[in-house]
């Protein structure tokens, strides 16, 4: 997720990878959008917002296909490192108190990784 600040003509001005004063809304990271005003910016920081941003939206798409492989059996979740293994657990619980978070790959179906 992007934070973004428009001007008046709709025009993006400012893009951060965290809330900042001043924003008027947000966007994903793989919008067509921001891609083209990232990719049109010339400076280091911007690029770095850029892939920040798909680094926090990675780890959902991860997390998720961890689940699927675990699902379909091809590995299971105790052959995942033991320190992996309470990560995947403490953000499933925690995705699950907060109603899943609207998942990447579909959290209608959510299920545990146990």
């Amino acid at each position: 997720m992007l934070y973004i600040e428009r001007d008046r003509g709709g025009q993006l001005q400012r893009v951060e990878a965290e809330p900042f004063e001043g924003m008027t809304g947000t966007m994903l990271a793989d919008s067509d959008e921001a891609l083209s005003w990232l990719a049109a910016q010339n400076d280091e920081h911007a690029q770095r917002v850029g892939l920040q941003a798909s680094d926090l939206e990675m780890v959902r798409v991860l997390e998720d296909l961890i689940s699927v492989l675990i699902d379909r059996g091809v590995i299971r979740f105790t052959d995942l490192p033991e320190a992996a293994q309470r990560k995947l657990r403490a953000r499933q619980q925690t995705r699950a108190r907060l109603g899943g978070l609207g998942g990447l790959l579909g959290d209608d179906d959510e299920q545990p990784l146990l």
